[in-house]
Parts: C-alpha cells; structure tokens; sequence
C-alpha cells in the first residue's frame, strides 16, 4: 500500500505553462519558483517583476510571470 504524499500534490509542474500568476508572497521571484517539483529544469535565476510593472519572462525557458495585487 503506497502511502499519499500531500507535499508532492502542491508541487507546480516546471515550464509546464507559458504564464504563471505570482502574488507578493512569492517575492523574491525566480524560475523556476520553490514549489516547481522539477528543480533542475534551468539554473535558478532571479526575475526582478516588481522593477518591472509587475511583468517578467523568464531568459532560459520563456515563461512569462505576472504580479497579481
């Protein structure tokens, strides 16, 4: 019997969208963020969005962040 890992279930797929809705809580923002389940998908990079009228896209897979107030 395999045992539910709720963890896993809240992880966020990595470059699975071309746009993700981040909130202030998820400040300072990278790509891929925390809860991607695939961390190795790009080197981590840092996307200043807030510098940026609340937009950013990632340089290494394209993804497309967007600050929701």
């Amino acid at each position: 019997m395999s045992s539910r890992n709720p963890a896993a279930e809240t992880r966020i797929p990595a470059n699975a969208e071309n746009r993700y809705r981040v909130t202030l809580g998820d400040l300072p923002l990278s790509c891929p963020m925390p809860a991607m389940s695939l961390w190795n998908s790009h080197p981590k990079v840092y996307l200043p969005i807030e510098d940026q009228g609340g937009k950013a896209k990632c340089p290494y897979c394209g993804a497309d962040y967007v600050l929701e107030s």
